[in-house]
């Protein structure tokens, strides 16, 4: 019966001797070796930004109206409420809240899960920068219940972007 050490040193011995033998040509080496192979791939940044969905294409459209709406805020007089409330401060809000999250929008291809970022930035821009802009424009404070909501949303969007 042969012991464990001694069946180690036979493979270990035999082992050495096909190397060896490898070595000089009598034998064939059992695998081959191909040489490392690297991988390129040339994808255009705008055919990798579809793969994930309409993101890009809404934050230039997005960052479009925020200039447009930036301008307009620009030029303009508030109207004057009972509240005294600076309507212009409000529409600056929403008009930095606005860009940034564009720019947010354009990264949700790169994130694990692009339509769930996607969708609550979108729906928190809408309910967030919208309802602000409606108030700064036209005095009404009948939208504003729903700018928290907004809010939420765009925190629930870069949240999304972690998971």
């Amino acid at each position: 019966m042969v012991n464990l050490m001694d069946t180690l040193m036979i493979n270990t011995v035999t082992d050495g001797a096909m190397t060896f033998l490898r070595h000089i040509g009598v034998f064939k080496s059992k695998t081959v070796e191909a040489p490392p192979v690297t991988i390129i791939v040339k994808m255009p940044l705008w055919e990798l930004a579809q793969e994930a969905g309409p993101f890009v294409r809404f934050a230039g459209l997005s960052g479009a109206s925020a200039v447009v709406l930036g301008a307009m805020g620009a030029h303009r007089t508030f109207p004057e409420t009972d509240t005294k409330e600076d309507l212009r401060k409000i529409f600056d809000t929403a008009n930095r809240f606005h860009f940034l999250h564009t720019l947010a929008l354009m990264t949700v291809p790169l994130c694990k899960r692009p339509f769930i970022a996607g969708a609550f930035f979108m729906a928190g821009m809408g309910l967030f920068c919208g309802t602000c802009y409606y108030h700064a424009f036209t005095g009404d404070r009948s939208l504003r219940r729903l700018t928290p909501i907004g809010g939420s949303c765009l925190i629930l969007g870069w949240i999304a972007m972690v998971f």
